[in-house]
């Protein structure tokens, strides 16, 4: 995707991952997208304003009382002249002044200023990352509307291993291609849910299932790209975030039903989750092996894309579901079709043998009221891929 004639103002804070921002600055010029820089003092340390202003070629601004030339940009117009404002590296000083609403220095009074989108990505010690300073700080601007890509786990710059690891080059001009983007989901809302869910049977023990998350995460991405604003509510996977999508990471079937109610209205909801039909009476401790096997009372889950496909004025115009079988594949999915509400459910054989579960493809079918739509083998990001299309052509027509 191309960033021809659009403005990224860049925000580079003090933190050894600085150094990335000097390629970030490269490739995103490479896309020919206009890039200005604001360094903070400390981001001085790690790289200079002149390798900055080299690469960008434009000048680089790093004092609010230098801005006052009428020839200069003032910080104000610094802030809204840009269409995307990104922060990488993002320390936990600058993320925890841009959640205090601190305008101190050039840099977080351009933040504060801004009414143009803003990308952030974390870099810092995996301690800090982790601190629950940094997550509510994390948590309330993402509430805000801030977009958020990384940090990933690896390598510490202290020899240390754990997530705070800045986003790479490439995983950040993905991003802000995808915030940039006018697909044809633009000014959309879509919620999606993915994985499993955890059922606490004790504190230590829980039921589930063998969803990876693989086809739900793919699918927000693809919405995403697309344009919509897209919320990703997960249950327990390793998968990674999904560019440009808003993520809730629960763990219940319960959980899950509150963050996608929290989410509405939406006009698109795709229900991938492989949600547990059925949770248990938890016990409060660990339940002992005494010879015999416990009994478990099992009590049913919310119905989550039932409750959807009947939310009165708040319910999508698309809901979509799946219907993942190990036998009598299309009759299934026509019955939950019908016994659901939805609009579209996708089929899938998750029988053992076809690898769905955990694997990277996917054959479904797609069974709406005029039929069955069966698709050829893909993998799950074109499976995903194509689903966005076809939805996309849904609201065009």
């Amino acid at each position: 995707m191309s960033l021809h004639n659009r403005r990224v103002l860049l925000v580079i804070t003090g933190g050894i991952a600085a150094y990335k921002s000097l390629d970030l600055i490269r490739r995103l010029r490479e896309r020919g997208a206009s890039v200005r820089a604001i360094l903070t003092d400390a981001a001085t340390r790690f790289v200079t304003p002149l390798a900055v202003q080299t690469l960008s070629g434009n000048r680089v601004y790093s004092d609010i009382f230098s801005l006052t030339d009428e020839s200069e940009m003032g910080h104000l117009r610094l802030a809204r002249d840009a269409d995307l404002v990104v922060v990488a590296p993002a320390t936990a000083d600058m993320l925890a002044k841009m959640a205090g609403g601190i305008a101190d220095d050039l840099a977080s009074t351009a933040l504060l200023a801004t009414d143009r989108p803003i990308l952030v990505a974390p870099a810092m010690n995996h301690r800090m990352w982790l601190h629950d300073a940094t997550h509510a700080n994390m948590a309330l601007l993402e509430a805000r509307g801030v977009k958020r890509i990384g940090p990933n786990s690896g390598a510490l710059a202290e020899g240390e291993t754990g997530p705070g690891r800045m986003a790479e080059p490439l995983e950040i001009v993905a991003a802000i291609e995808t915030l940039l983007s006018a697909g044809p989901l633009k000014g959309r809302r879509a919620l999606v849910t993915s994985g499993p869910t955890h059922e606490a049977i004790d504190p230590v023990r829980f039921l589930a299932n063998r969803s990876s998350g693989k086809q739900g995460h793919a699918i927000a991405a693809a919405l995403a790209h697309a344009g919509a604003e897209t919320v990703l509510v997960s249950g327990p996977t390793a998968e990674p975030d999904p560019v440009g999508v808003t993520v809730h990471r629960v763990e219940s079937a319960r959980d899950m039903m509150k963050a996608c109610e929290a989410a509405l209205p939406v006009e698109i909801a795709v229900c991938a989750a492989a949600v547990a039909d059925w949770r248990v009476e938890a016990a409060s401790h660990k339940l002992k092996k005494t010879g015999a096997p416990p009994a478990l009372k099992l009590t049913e889950n919310p119905d989550i894309l039932r409750t959807l496909s009947h939310a009165g004025n708040r319910r999508p115009r698309l809901v979509v579901g799946f219907a993942a079988e190990t036998e009598n594949l299309i009759a299934g999915a026509r019955k939950k079709l019908a016994s659901k509400g939805c609009d579209w459910i996708v089929a899938n054989d998750v029988s053992p043998g076809t690898g769905v579960f955990g694997g990277d493809a996917n054959i479904v079918h797609i069974v709406d009221a005029a039929g069955v739509e069966d698709w050829p083998a893909l993998s799950k990001r074109e499976v995903a891929e194509r689903l966005a299309a076809r939805i996309a052509h849904f609201f065009a027509a």
